[in-house]
């Protein structure tokens, strides 16, 4: 009966009730009938493991509200809430114990465990799931660079690829560093086969290891990192759409409007004997009016980085002509090149920040953000400036406002 206990405890996250017990308790008997102690065990687990208890995560709503009253999560709502968005999984006896005993709530409490909770191991699925949510590393799976034009494109460099963004991104959260490094950081992560493709000098086996970078480096910080490169491309060539769409959404928070009914595709390249640029193309394909408008927004950004190919690699020509890397984030300057476009990204660091809060918050919250919930995250910016916007402070944030610790009656 212990054993059930215990296991309900953690299954349910919460304390287990004299109803909850009898009912797995009755499924241990009937077992225990056909099989013993062990199909007992097995019987009562699996219908634990059945339960809406287990597989839902129910925030009840206190009777008696009118509809939209905002109230506060309980001490174990906010455990679950806690843990499943730093641990991607059940909260820990420690942290059920306090939710148990009313003390999570206290403001103290809940910061300490917060900084408890980040130095544990669990903490690497905020690189496992959110990092690769919020720069689409997962799309990595499904890009399939064309094998004629890339021969040299395998698994084991996608697979490379991935890695190196999942261990700048998992250094930032165990150096405690800012969200702002991740643009700048002169270092990277990488085996032989992903510096091979990078041509960087005297790195051998597939250990990922930590190298430094020049200050003249284009794989200085994300925009370097040959996934981001890869799935913001197409099979057999670079996409500057998708990569000035990825820049709007995921580092300036600005998404282009949904692209209109029946617009042509792009003009490929047929002729052996004249090579048009990637540039020259959108040109052409921008002087369609319904087109014009969305790619006027996201073509300059996307065109900044064609001096990296469809797989990440750094090219200075395209077709036997110079490439011309020139771009502008809306309504700001030219620049030249992805050192430019860093550059431009980190003028106001304030719009990049507040996106990277944003997309925290919606994986923290696991619902999309509504206009409500705008004060929110520019509370958790200002209050993370003062300290260099490190990764820990927007967390801290995030967990102590309203959104994260309140939900709206709908009844």
């Amino acid at each position: 009966t212990g054993v059930i206990e215990r296991l309900a405890r953690k299954a349910y996250r919460r304390p287990v009730t004299v109803d909850d017990f009898e009912q797995l308790l009755s499924f241990y008997d009937r077992g225990y009938v056909e099989g013993g102690f062990e199909i007992g065990i097995e019987t009562a687990i699996r219908a634990l493991l059945a339960s809406p208890e287990f597989l839902f995560r129910v925030e009840s709503e206190p009777g008696g509200l009118a509809p939209g009253t905002p109230y506060r999560l309980s001490d174990l709502e906010l455990a679950s809430r806690l843990s499943f968005f730093l641990w991607s999984s059940l909260p820990d006896d420690e942290l059920l114990d306090l939710a148990t005993s009313r003390q999570l709530s206290s403001p103290e409490i809940l910061r300490a465990q917060v900084r408890r909770m980040l130095v544990d191991r669990r903490a690497e699925a905020l690189t496992a799931n959110f990092a690769s949510q919020w720069l689409h590393l997962r799309n990595l799976d499904a890009s399939q660079p064309d094998a004629r034009r890339f021969p040299d494109f395998d698994d084991n460099l996608r697979q490379g690829f991935r890695r190196e963004t999942e261990l700048l991104f998992q250094s930032i959260l165990d150096e405690d560093r800012s969200v702002v490094d991740l643009l700048t950081a002169d270092y990277t992560f990488v085996n032989e086969r992903v510096a091979k493709h990078y041509g960087l000098q005297n790195i051998y086996g597939d250990h990922f290891r930590r190298v430094a970078l020049p200050e003249s480096s284009p794989r200085i910080g994300l925009l370097g990192h040959g996934s981001v490169l890869t799935v913001t491309s197409y099979a057999t060539r670079t996409s500057p759409v998708l990569r000035g769409k990825w820049i709007l959404e995921n580092l300036i928070g600005s998404p282009p409007p949904p692209p209109p009914p029946n617009v042509p595709p792009l003009e490929e390249n047929r002729s052996n004997t004249h090579v048009v640029s990637m540039r020259d193309r959108m040109e052409t394909h921008r002087r369609n009016p319904q087109c014009a408008v969305c790619h006027r927004i996201m073509d300059p950004a996307g065109l900044s980085m064609e001096n990296f190919d469809a797989i990440g690699r750094w090219r200075e020509t395209e077709g036997g002509g110079l490439i011309d890397a020139t771009g502008y984030l809306p309504g700001g300057e030219d620049f030249e090149g992805v050192v430019g476009l860093r550059q431009a990204l980190l003028k106001n660091p304030n719009v990049y920040v507040g996106t990277v809060t944003e997309k925290l918050m919606t994986y923290a919250l696991g619902r999309g953000l509504g206009f409500a919930d705008a004060s929110a995250v520019r509370g958790v910016v200002r209050s993370a400036a003062s300290e260099d916007f490190r990764l820990s402070a927007l967390i801290l944030g995030i967990v102590e406002s309203a959104p994260f610790q309140y939900r709206r009656s709908q009844s």
